[in-house]
């Protein structure tokens, strides 16, 4: 194991986490961010991740998460919309 892998599997539970769990709206409303914000807390902390720098981290996925959740939400609705247009065309 490299010295960058558990940071490696931190980011990408990280992102799978977010990805998951965004909506249009997340950044808009407060109880939407603090239902994000306890996952996002959760994955450093299995990895062993410094506590003392776990808040620091905790933000910065936000803001990171902020600027890229309108594309990963719109893409998601559109994945659902579109399996509902399947349905719809089968039957």
């Amino acid at each position: 194991m490299t010295r960058n892998q558990p940071l490696r599997a931190i980011a990408q539970g990280l992102v799978q986490t977010v990805r998951a769990n965004v909506t249009i709206d997340w950044t808009l409303r407060e109880n939407v961010r603090a239902q994000l914000r306890v996952p996002v807390k959760r994955i450093p902390r299995k990895f062993g991740y410094p506590p003392d720098r776990q808040e620091k981290a905790t933000e910065t996925v936000l803001e990171q998460a902020a600027l890229l959740s309108q594309e990963w939400a719109t893409a998601r609705e559109d994945r659902a919309r579109g399996s509902h247009l399947l349905a719809d065309a089968k039957a």
